[in-house]
């Protein structure tokens, strides 16, 4: 595992554009970290980097946002597994796109095996430690 020191947002989205250049088709990222530690910020980053133009926020309470093949997922207010079954969580990383999923441990049965994981651990008011 690879860790990545940010002292800046602008810092995090630069890391999570290049992040991007690592990633396929079908890949599933977990973006886990704490509320407020930026999961959001390297989502953003990385649609970035995957060509995204139009701007990338916080599907909370969409559950999902679609951006053309990159999917946004935030699970935070997901209840179970079973719902999130219910909304189609599950073809979601099927479809060949790139999946970002905040809050993966609300959906822990769903999450395929082949997932990458990036944790942000917040480290001061801007210092962000990313491991990867």
């Amino acid at each position: 595992m690879a860790v990545f020191l940010s002292r800046s947002e602008e810092e995090t989205l630069r890391w999570a554009r290049e992040y991007a250049k690592t990633l396929s088709a079908g890949d599933v990222v977990l973006l886990d970290g704490e509320m407020g530690a930026g999961k959001t910020v390297i989502a953003k980053g990385i649609a970035e980097g995957l060509g995204v133009i139009c701007e990338v926020t916080s599907p909370t309470y969409a559950y999902i946002n679609d951006y053309g093949g990159v999917y946004h997922f935030d699970c935070y207010r997901v209840p179970s597994e079973e719902f999130a079954e219910r909304l189609g969580f599950s073809e979601y990383f099927e479809m060949g796109g790139v999946c970002l999923v905040e809050w993966a441990e609300h959906i822990a049965g769903l999450i395929p095996a082949r997932a990458k994981k990036v944790t942000v651990k917040k480290c001061g008011e801007s210092l962000r430690e990313i491991k990867f």
